[in-house]
């Protein structure tokens, strides 16, 4: 069958087979994965919820992992990363996907205005290695904030739904309970799993803010007060140093939540998934030099952005999914000269050396091969 399509590919060149067949039917494919959106829900404000019916080629997802998802913009193809809300599967008919919509987030906005049921995406399979263990630990403690539940979220209807026996405790940040997206599936897991906790927090609300009763054995939901520290984590989880720990939030949760356990000697029991991506101070001083994209014939000054920002900027359309150093598909070789990672702050000169381009600058003279 392989070799039939690749038979099939050479006769229709210079396009793919997949281009025609989407003449067709555009989720008819022999190799391009893709997904069909089945339902659109927008339950809560500045987010989008969907549910997507992958092709034949769909594989599943682990409880955890993010998908990237390719969506045409005036005619240009964008491609960014989300994490699954759905309990994981290794052949799931369908994936569901919460997105937030965030200030100037390209396709996040657009997915939000404008995703309808019939609308077909890009899908490629589900990667990342922000998951939890085969062998189920005792305990779980799941953390999150903001956008960050979705793939924790993912994980505690994962456990939800194969019966968990262990003591299991999730506590997740938002502005306001009406920010928090699945609302109603939460304190229906929280009434039917005794050994779920579910704690959501509103550090920005006034203590007296009203945030609306809750029924016995529903979330446990608390406004005002700091955000999270040493004395939340043992008030909510006091045996967290035994159990295995997943977080998942803007870089103020995570450095709290790494700081933690790397004073209690327990790092080992913290697993974290980053999606925002939090730079290092730029020296101006490095902005100087000639970007060489050897691969397309085209230079330009270097301006200390991202090698991704500045190919983009010199008219170049390399690939991309998150942004962010997660998914790796920008990655491209280094020829010559030095680059700093953006998250990082060090500097790498190595010749001939494979590098994200999204979290990579030029330091000075550089030549990329794109």
């Amino acid at each position: 069958m392989v070799d039939l399509i690749d038979l099939v590919q050479t006769l229709t060149t210079p396009h793919p087979l997949d281009r025609y067949l989407e003449l067709v039917r555009p989720t008819l494919t022999a190799r391009q994965m893709r997904a069909e959106i089945t339902h659109v829900r927008r339950s809560t404000p500045g987010s989008v919820t969907l549910t997507l019916r992958p092709t034949r080629h769909w594989r599943g997802h682990t409880a955890g992992q993010f998908v990237r998802i390719g969506v045409v913009i005036d005619g240009v193809r964008h491609t960014r990363c989300y994490s699954p809300v759905n309990p994981e599967g290794r052949r799931g008919r369908y994936i569901q996907l919460t997105v937030k919509a965030h200030r100037g987030g390209l396709v996040s906005q657009y997915l939000h205005h404008n995703a309808a049921v019939g609308m077909v995406v890009d899908l490629a399979p589900a990667d990342g290695t922000f998951a939890l263990p085969e062998s189920r630990p005792d305990r779980i403690l799941l953390i999150s904030g903001g956008s960050g539940i979705t793939p924790v979220l993912s994980m505690m209807r994962t456990l939800a739904a194969e019966g968990y026996q262990g003591e299991l405790v999730f506590l997740h940040y938002a502005k306001s309970p009406v920010l928090v997206p699945h609302r109603d599936e939460l304190d229906a897991i929280a009434r039917s799993h005794r050994n779920f906790r579910i704690e959501l927090r509103y550090p920005g609300r006034r203590a007296t803010d009203p945030i609306g009763s809750a029924a016995t054995g529903a979330c446990v939901e608390v406004s005002g007060g700091g955000y999270f520290g040493y004395d939340e984590l043992v008030r909510v989880a006091p045996w967290f140093a035994d159990a295995q720990t997943f977080v998942c939030g803007p870089k103020r949760l995570m450095d709290a939540a790494g700081e933690i356990f790397a004073a209690e000697r327990v790092s080992d029991r913290l697993h974290t998934e980053e999606f925002t991506l939090a730079l290092a101070p730029v020296d101006s001083a490095t902005a100087h030099g000639t970007v060489n994209f050897s691969g397309s014939g085209v230079s330009a000054d270097n301006t200390g952005a991202s090698l991704l920002e500045q190919a983009e900027g010199a008219g170049l359309s390399p690939e991309f999914g998150c942004r962010m150093g997660i998914c790796f598909s920008c990655t491209a070789v280094r020829r010559t000269g030095c680059t700093r990672n953006l998250r990082t702050g060090d500097t790498d000169s190595d010749p001939d050396q494979p590098i994200q381009l999204c979290i990579n600058a030029p330091v000075g003279d550089v030549e990329i091969d794109i």
